[in-house]
Parts: C-alpha cells; structure tokens; sequence
C-alpha cells in the first residue's frame, strides 16, 4: 500500500502544493486569537501573538540574508521563545537545526559545522557554551540571537525580543511544499557523532494526523505537557504539533523534569492551568511513582497519559493506573519516524506489549537473513510510513543502510504476538544470545522492576571463564532497601525462564542514561570490559 492509499484509506487528505507546515499551523489557529497556545514560567502567549511572533522572526531571518533552505541552529530552553523560533524559520523557509541542550562545545562546534548553519537562536543560560563552539568551529555565524540573556550582549549578538519587535510581519509564508526540507534533528549518537535526520515540511503533518488525532485524540480542550523537551522527535510532536494541530495549550518547562517539578505542573502551580494530557517516560514515571510527594488522584486532571523512549514495564504502567486511575498508554518512535509508528490505544492497553502498528503505518519484522519470522520469534524492526526522514545529511552510507526503499529499518528487536501487538526485545546490539536461545535484556529488566526493592534496573551479557555469555544486573534499589542479590536472583528465578535470571547482580546508584531516559547498555558494556583488561 502506499502513503498516498493509506492516507485515503484513512480520510487523511494529503498536504497541498506549495504546503509550509508552519503556514498550516498558523492558519488551523487563526479563529482563537485570544486562546493561549503556549504558557510557561514567564507568562502566556496567545495564538494571535504566536502567529505575529511567528511571521516576525521569519522577516528578520529573511533580512539577516539567510536563504530559503538554509540552516539555523536552535539551541534553546523549553520557553514560549522556542516555538515562535523554530516555526518562524520554517515559515521563512529556512530550516532550523534543534539541537539536545545537554551536549558540550565541542558537540555544538561539530554541529555547527556540520550543517552550515547561518545564524544560532539560543537561550542566555547556553550562550557560554554557544561562544565556545563558535571558538572552536571552523565555520563563521552570522548572528547569534539570544533568548533571555543572563549579561550584556556582544555586539554581534542580539536579543530575541528586540530582534523580533523590530521587524514587520511577513505577509506570506515560503511555497516550501510537503517534500521539501523542513527543519533537523540530531539523532543521539551511541556510537560515533550524531547524525543530522533532515525531515521535510510534511513529516510532522502525518504524525499530528496519524497519531496526535488518530490514536491519542486530543482535543483543542486540552491542555499538554510533555517532560521530553522539544528538540526530542518525541517531544517537539507532544508540545507543538500534536496540540498546535487541534488548538489545545501547551504547558513548558525549561527546567529539568524532575519528579517536583512535574507535580508543580500537574497541581496547577505554573499559569494556572492543570494538564489534562501527559506525555512521559519510563524513568520518569518510576522516579515519581517512588517520590513521597506523589499527588493524590483527586490533585490533578489528567485524563491521558503517553510513554516512549523506552519500553514501559508493565508493573509501572499498572501502579500509575492503580493510583491515579489513567492507564499509560505505551509506543514507540524514533528520530528517524519523527514520532510512534507502534502503540497501545486509550482504552485498549496491554501492559507489556508496545501495542499494535499506528493506522497508516506498517510494521514488519525480519530475520538475520532478511525474511519473515514468524509469530513468537524475535526479528528486527522495519516500518513503512509517511513520516519517515529523508536522509541523514552528509552520510550516504548510514542513509543507505537505514532507509531502505520505503523501509526504515529501527534497530529494535520485537516479537509479534497471537494478538496483533509487539513485545520489545531491546536494541538490536542489546540481545544476549545465552545457552545458543536469544534473551532480551528488558524482560529481565521488567521483572527485576517488579520486586519492592528495585528501583531500576539494566542487564548487559558478559562472558565467564569459559568464555559463554550470561546475563548481568546492574540493579538501583528504592530508598532505605537493602542489598540482597540471593533474594533478586530467586525471584527472577520464580519469574523467568531458568537460562535467563541473572548470574550476577552488581547494586549501583544510577544508570548512565541518554538525555532521553534511555539507558545506555553499551557504557555498561564498555565499563565490563575494561575491567577485564586490567584484571
């Protein structure tokens, strides 16, 4: 089936020629001026004003001499400034580069190089971190615009809201149209730099249709707050096109999403408002649910809430419903689909499972050997769909290896069940092959979960003396628990098949993680190893 037949089949109409995503959010919007769109900790911004910020900075682009398809860099805080930035430039034309604000200079310099970037929006918390990279980059900016700057500016630098004030609106949006390249994100880079994932104007269209409408129904009544920021694929979809593309609110945060600052946000303590729709992640949600603060059901309002960046398990999804009484609905996304393609459903949760494939997508799993596997086995994770990056900039041969004729191909290993869901393996270079039968490493992380004391875990494969591999926990326990390897071992034991419980259990404070939540097995792996080499 192509996009173009699953999108009728869906009664999704296809963007038009000349289509701007930008332009198509403004104009959605264009009858609730006086609605607030975005509300953070420094006040409200209306529809009406979004929509003149917007058309403001996309004419000071435009004077700056940056051209259509050109790229900027953003680099800014979870702020009322960041959507007016980011759909400003896409308004213009011009293609703005989000960029993860927890990376270093060199991270920047590299990425500033890299996509050639002709100016940096950035927020005055990271504009230290900005001039380093310009001192280390072999690439000349030509302005930097600063969002709420924390010392006098240099005079090649500009404030964001004098640079905006200072400009007439455009009157019309650039005729970019729905393949053309509409902004970058960097993916996280495990292994080697991160790559640039160019998606074009339509991209975000699809998944605000396909998922935003289509599975989580979101209502313009509602009011969104997503703990994953927004230069995340997950959270530019939760926090900007998802509600943007029905006329809800957005609740922000710059600051980290910690388990006090989300319950501020829930209880209705910044801008007044309490978020109905909740988007999440595992780690996040295990932090709060173990939090003394935790809100009462009857604090707060939600009525929906999402997960994803990693895979939920089920004995957290099924403690946040046993308290609040809303199921956590599970997908998965990635950069490369720019948001989930494989879900649960509002009232069709099965906790466990990553659901079943999003309506417009398709879903295959494949074997070592490229074919079919059957139901029950574990394969990699192909997808068809209209969301899918075009390219990774400047690197044909990983372009090549992962976009393989209408196919993305995630590196996820799952299993289809009798059922029609998806149970997640892990990453591809996760899996342990133990006693010759493939274990996955979250399963027997979801069970470790399940034990009072635990709360997190991850397991990785190291080899023994006879150089077979066998499963290691590295296990973060809730506080005041004590330590007790025998007693986890046999209740894996009591829970898993006998070749999959854990051979060793090291207790640690924390688990390295990406800025996503997602934990990174691989430092673990490499931690293992080096220990070996100086034994």
């Amino acid at each position: 089936m192509t996009e173009l037949q699953a999108a009728e089949e869906l009664k999704v109409p296809a963007p038009t020629d000349g289509f701007n995503f930008a332009a198509h959010l403004l104009a959605i919007n264009a009858g609730r001026p006086d609605k607030p769109a975005f509300i953070d900790e420094t006040g409200c911004t209306t529809y009406g004003e979004l929509a003149t910020r917007v058309r403001q900075i996309a004419a000071g682009l435009r004077a700056l001499g940056i051209k259509r398809e050109e790229r900027v860099l953003l680099l800014m805080l979870d702020s009322r400034d960041w959507p007016v930035a980011f759909l400003g430039a896409m308004y213009a034309g011009v293609v703005p580069v989000a960029v993860n604000t927890l990376l270093t200079a060199d991270d920047y310099a590299y990425m500033l190089e890299h996509s050639r970037a002709q100016a940096v929006l950035c927020s005055g918390a990271l504009l230290p971190a900005v001039n380093a990279a310009l001192v280390k980059s072999d690439h000349e900016v030509g302005k930097v615009i600063v969002s709420r700057p924390m010392a006098p500016l240099h005079p090649s630098e500009v404030e964001f809201e004098a640079f905006v004030a200072a400009q007439a609106p455009l009157p019309q949006a650039a005729a970019t149209g729905a393949d053309a390249p509409g902004f970058w994100l960097y993916s996280s880079g495990s292994t080697g730099r991160p790559k640039g994932t160019v998606h074009s104007h339509g991209n975000p269209y699809w998944t605000a249709e396909l998922y935003g409408r289509g599975v989580l129904d979101l209502q313009e009544s509602d009011v969104c707050f997503s703990a994953a920021k927004l230069f995340f694929a997950y959270g530019l979809g939760n926090a900007l096109s998802f509600p943007l593309s029905v006329g809800a609110t957005v609740l922000l945060m710059g600051e980290r999403p910690t388990p006090d600052a989300t319950f501020k946000r829930w209880l209705g303590q910044v801008g007044g408002v309490k978020p109905t729709v909740f988007f999440g992640a595992p780690t996040g949600f295990a932090g709060m649910l173990a939090h003394p603060a935790l809100p009462a059901r009857s604090a707060v309002s939600l009525r929906l809430v999402s997960s994803a960046g990693e895979a939920l398990p089920a004995e957290l999804g099924e403690r946040f419903k046993a308290h609040f009484g809303v199921d956590i609905v599970d997908g998965i996304g990635s950069t490369e689909m720019l948001h989930i393609f494989l879900s649960n459903r509002p009232g069709q949760v099965r906790y466990g499972t990553t659901g079943w494939p999003v309506p417009g997508y398709q879903i295959e799993l494949r074997g070592d050997d490229g074919g079919p596997v059957p139901d029950g086995e574990p394969g990699d994770l192909y997808i068809h769909g209209p969301s899918a990056a075009m390219m990774y900039w400047g690197n044909r041969e990983k372009t090549r290896d992962t976009f393989q004729g209408g196919w993305t191909k995630s590196g996820d290993k799952y299993v289809r069940n009798a059922d029609g869901t998806y149970t997640y393996g892990g990453r591809s270079d996760d899996m342990l092959k133990v006693s010759g039968i493939y274990v996955s490493p979250f399963e027997v992380e979801a069970t470790l979960v399940q034990h009072p004391a635990v709360l997190e875990a991850a397991v990785i494969g190291v080899e023994d003396a006879e150089g077979l591999t066998k499963t290691k926990a590295f296990v973060v326990l809730k506080p005041g628990q004590a330590a007790d390897e025998a007693a986890l071992k046999a209740f894996c034991k009591d829970h898993l098949a006998a070749y999959k419980y854990p051979r060793q259990i090291e207790f640690v404070d924390d688990l390295p993680k990406t800025a996503t939540g997602k934990i990174q097995r691989f430092k673990l792996r490499d931690a293992e190893r080096a220990k070996g080499a100086t034994a």
